[in-house]
């Protein structure tokens, strides 16, 4: 397959997903008819089993049961209280309640998987309190869009899975290697916090005081999502469970948790049965999508001529993944997150393994450049989310330069794993041992 034909072929692909064509339609309709124009029918036919072999992979019944597990954690008021209780605690630091914003992202992404779940969540519980005591309306709707992307770092993520299904690799494994990179960016953003709230003070009330009896009473409420976390990535670090059983795990201790709470009804199940339905069916069309239109690329041998390409340049390790990063912050700017992922890991995970690049690494790489794309205009999703929830009628100007600070932090911190891999890598490798 000739440069050319790739580059029309990627060229009507855009074309189609700027017309808000489905993501899924649009790469089948490329892999299947792509695929009869160039090789012919029995190409074609043989997609069946593609399809058939995804679809009947035991990985694949993870994404429902993590996002069933996150609506049930939404749902029985898990999340509310959870918030509260890292007011009380987070409240007196410089920042305040916008490290509140960022713990109970990043809390409530270890237990959902999601980052749109995780930004609306955190934004509807929050922004009541945080314009009540006045905090500055761009610091607010930033703090919540940037710390939403935490849920695709933070295990259990959706897009871990994905992105193991798509390039072959040890689902555990990238779970387990999200766990210190998604530790320490939570810590890059509450640093920043504390450095603003100090150089430029917005006036914004002090919390009223709490004694410490109230603090340690309220951490009852991180008992359930910490206990869930440590379920699902204990399971998967010991070898107990693979990644779907520990996602069964997780649903079974979170149904538990709801019953604790009072929460459990037929009308509750119902709620949050139909939701996951919902995601699952477009998460899983995409996939299936993107297989078929991985059987036309990869048959067209177009990985192997990118690679040879980029091979043909002389970059460094470093050096591509730098270019990869300016690659990637462009096209997060007009394509989805999904969609980001199943058409380009094909291509640019041959190109890297055959730098020499760890895949597993590569993985965390991708998830944190998917990030980016949530937050960077005009289709970053988190940034649509946090707005769509506030009810002042703002401008959409206020959440995207509030949140522009944390994309030069991701970028910062993006350079950083390059520099040490082992951030990403460490972890995993004790697996083994």
């Amino acid at each position: 397959m000739d440069i050319a034909t790739v580059a029309t072929g990627f060229a009507v692909m855009l074309a189609f997903l700027l017309l808000s064509v489905p993501v899924a339609t649009v790469m089948t309709i490329t892999g299947v008819v792509g695929g009869w124009l160039l090789y012919g029918m029995p190409l074609v036919d043989s997609m069946g089993s593609v399809v058939w072999g995804v679809l009947n992979d035991n990985l694949m019944t993870a994404i429902p049961l993590f996002i069933l597990l996150g609506e049930i954690l939404l749902r029985s008021g898990i999340a509310d209280r959870m918030y509260e209780t890292l007011s009380l605690w987070l409240g007196r630091l410089p920042g305040g309640l916008l490290h509140s914003n960022i713990g109970a992202s990043a809390l409530f992404s270890a237990t959902s998987g999601s980052s749109v779940a995780t930004a609306a969540t955190v934004a509807t519980v929050s922004l009541p309190a945080l314009n009540d005591r006045g905090y500055a309306v761009g610091r607010s709707l930033g703090s919540l869009a940037a710390g939403g992307t935490l849920g695709i770092l933070i295990p259990p993520s959706v897009n871990l899975l994905i992105y193991g299904s798509l390039a072959g690799v040890s689902v555990g494994q990238l779970f387990v290697a999200g766990i210190v990179p998604g530790l320490l960016l939570t810590s890059l953003f509450s640093i920043y916090i504390m450095i603003e709230a100090k150089l430029f003070p917005a006036g914004e009330r002090a919390p009223d005081t709490i004694s410490w009896a109230e603090r340690f009473r309220s951490l009852r409420h991180l008992g359930g999502p910490v206990l869930i976390f440590l379920v699902i990535t204990g399971s998967i670090y010991t070898g107990f469970a693979t990644p779907t059983e520990s996602a069964a795990l997780g649903v079974v201790a979170a149904l538990l948790l709801a019953i604790a709470h009072g929460a459990m009804s037929i009308d509750f199940l119902r709620q949050c049965f139909l939701n996951t339905a919902r995601t699952s069916g477009m998460i899983l069309l995409i996939v299936v999508g993107a297989f078929m239109l991985n059987v036309t690329l990869s048959l067209g041998g177009v990985a192997q001529a990118a690679t040879d390409w980029v091979a043909s340049l002389g970059l460094s390790p470093a050096g591509l993944m730098i270019a990869f990063i300016l690659f990637y912050i462009v096209l997060g700017m007009f394509m989805d997150v999904l969609s980001m992922m199943v058409l380009t890991i094909p291509v640019a995970l041959p190109i890297v393994m055959h730098a020499g690049i760890d895949p597993i690494w590569f993985g965390i790489f991708i998830i944190l450049m998917c990030e980016l794309g949530l937050i960077t205009p005009p289709v970053g999703m988190n940034l649509y989310v946090v707005h769509g929830v506030r009810s002042d009628g703002g401008s959409f100007r206020d959440v995207a330069w509030g949140a522009f600070p944390y994309v030069l932090l991701m970028i910062a911190f993006a350079l950083l794993l390059i520099a040490f891999p082992a951030i990403a890598t460490w972890l995993p490798a004790q697996m083994h041992s």
